[in-house]
């Protein structure tokens, strides 16, 4: 319904951003890390999930595309709810999220408060059950357009960028010129991400 608001910051609160778009305020639940992007009286431009359930109708916001895809993601898990996505993308970044997928980083989805071992198994059980799938077909699709590089390190990044709702496309893409070989996997992921903002 809502791709995006684009207006003035009129209040923040804790996991909420107040946005006026023409003399109408909007509340959204937001992160941490997004309300450190917004400053009260200054223009802002949030990406947006509807959330509707019988009496539920609750607005999300973010700062970035890849944090709205890694919120999509995260309340696709079964068990996993709007507001425990977002204590999640509270306490880390949408890159830090997708490498403790791929890397089966428990302790990094527990930090977050409300999210205890359990959960955080089934996320990582449930998303790289998916990134599996995804690396699979851009290994297939897509060997040539990463320069034939077909280590590890390329598919792990591969996986973690299709985490965050990128193409097989845009995966190609944005790692093509990047040194894989020589480069670790976060600083991979993150030129990797820098290229996709642009």
């Amino acid at each position: 319904m809502f791709y995006y608001l684009n207006g003035i910051v009129a209040e923040t609160g804790p996991n909420l951003a107040v946005i006026d778009c023409g003399g109408v305020g909007y509340g959204c639940a937001t992160t941490n890390y997004t309300l450190s992007q917004l400053k009260k009286g200054e223009k802002a431009k949030l990406y947006t999930y509807l959330h509707v359930r019988e009496d539920i109708f609750e607005l999300y916001g973010f700062a970035s595309q890849s944090e709205l895809n890694s919120f999509k993601m995260l309340i696709g898990v079964s068990g996993v709810g709007p507001k425990a996505a977002l204590a999640v993308l509270s306490a880390t970044t949408p890159n830090q999220l997708a490498l403790s997928i791929v890397t089966g980083d428990e302790k990094a989805l527990t930090a977050a408060p409300g999210i205890g071992k359990k959960i955080a198994q089934r996320i990582i059980l449930e998303l790289k059950d998916k990134l599996a799938k995804e690396q699979s077909s851009f290994t297939v699709e897509s060997g040539a357009a990463v320069g034939m590089v077909q280590n590890d390190k390329s598919a792990e990044a591969a996986a973690a960028l299709a985490v965050l709702g990128y193409t097989t496309q845009d995966i190609a893409a944005a790692l093509k010129g990047i040194d894989l070989a020589g480069l670790p996997l976060e600083e991979i992921i993150r030129q990797a991400l820098k290229k996709m903002v642009r």
